[in-house]
C-alpha cells in the first residue's frame, strides 16, 4: 500500500491538466510549483479546480483503501505520507512536485471527515483574512495535529508526520513569509 501510494501520488494532476489545457508546464512558469494555486495563476479557475480534485485524491483514494484493508492508524499514516511523498517528489515527473497541501487533505476524507472540514475551514478563513495561499496551508497543516487530537486521537501521529512534511516543503515560502517578500492575491 505505501509503494502504491506513492506511485499514484507521484501522477502531476498540474502538470497533466496544463498540457490538456495547452497552458505551459507549471514547473517552469509561475511560482514554479506544480499545484492548484499556480495552475489557477497561469490558467484560471477550471484548470485549478482540476488539479486540486485530482490532488486531494491522490491522498484520498490509497488512505480510502488502505483503511478498507483496516491497516493500523500509524500504517495509515505511512499510506498518507507516501502519497504526499509522490506529489512533493514525483517519480514520473522528474521529482518535481507540488508542497503536498490537497493531498494530505484527501488522506484526511477517509479516516477523520469532521477534520478535514475543519482543516478546509481552517485554509478559508487564514486565506480570506491574509490573501496568502501558503500562509493558509501552513497555519492549516500546523492546526492539523491538535484537530487530529480532538477528533479522532490515535491518529495525531499520522497528522504530525504530514504536518512536518508540508511545513519542510514550505520552507521557502516560510522565508519570503518572514522577509515580507511572500506574494498573495489582492
Amino acid at each position: 500500500m505505501i509503494l502504491s501510494a506513492y506511485l499514484f501520488g507521484s501522477i502531476s494532476s498540474a502538470v497533466l491538466i496544463c498540457r490538456l489545457f495547452g497552458l505551459d508546464d507549471p514547473r517552469l512558469r509561475g511560482s514554479g510549483n506544480p499545484g492548484a494555486t499556480n495552475v489557477y495563476r497561469l490558467g484560471g479557475a477550471l484548470p485549478a479546480a482540476l488539479t486540486l480534485l485530482f490532488d486531494v485524491l491522490k491522498g484520498m483514494i490509497p488512505v480510502w483503501l488502505a483503511y478498507f484493508l483496516d491497516l493500523t492508524p500509524i500504517t495509515l499514516g505511512f499510506v498518507a505520507v507516501a502519497a504526499c511523498l509522490g506529489h512533493i517528489y514525483p517519480l514520473f515527473f522528474k521529482f518535481r512536485g507540488g508542497k503536498g497541501v490537497a493531498t494530505a487533505l484527501g488522506a484526511m476524507f477517509p479516516v477523520a471527515f469532521p477534520m478535514a472540514l475543519m482543516l478546509i475551514l481552517t485554509w478559508f478563513f487564514v486565506f480570506w483574512v491574509t490573501r496568502v495561499s501558503s500562509l493558509a496551508a501552513i497555519v492549516t497543516v500546523s492546526l492539523a495535529p491538535l484537530y487530529a487530537f480532538l477528533v479522532k486521537p490515535q491518529y495525531t501521529i499520522p497528522a504530525c508526520m504530514l504536518a512536518v512534511l508540508i511545513i519542510w516543503r514550505h520552507r521557502t515560502n516560510i522565508v519570503r513569509l518572514w522577509r515580507g517578500t511572500e506574494t498573495g492575491f489582492r
